[in-house]
């Protein structure tokens, strides 16, 4: 079992910048690929970004490519989504999941999920 807790996020203005911790607890944090979505008002649950176990290598949604930044810390037991240049189109929860798998990009690989953080981005 893997708990995961996000924080980080809040309201900031477009063109501004936040970064999401997802901190882990439970079982050992490098045997998990990390991914982070999103989810809107009356929209799906998208994909954002993941990340494999190792935190070698990413992948992220074409919306988000060249703005946001997902990163591992095995030591730390935390996932982090640095997003920068952010526009109004970025305000939705955020959430992180964990998987099993090597790396993972669809929500129904993913077993582990946070409660999710608010972003708002103000025009």
């Amino acid at each position: 079992q893997v708990q995961l807790v996000e924080s980080g996020g809040g309201l900031v203005q477009a063109g501004g910048s936040l970064r999401l911790s997802c901190a882990a607890s439970g079982r050992t944090f490098s045997s998990y690929a990390m991914g982070w979505f999103r989810q809107a008002p009356g929209k799906e649950r998208e994909f954002v970004a993941a990340i494999n176990r190792s935190g070698v290598s990413t992948y992220y949604a074409d919306s988000v490519k060249g703005r946001f930044t997902i990163s591992k810390d095995n030591a730390k037991n935390t996932v982090y989504l640095q997003m920068n240049s952010l526009k109004p189109e970025d305000t939705a929860v955020y959430y992180c999941a964990a998987t099993s798998r090597i790396v993972a990009v669809l929500k129904r690989e993913y077993d582990y999920w946070g409660q999710g953080t608010q972003v708002t981005v103000s025009s």
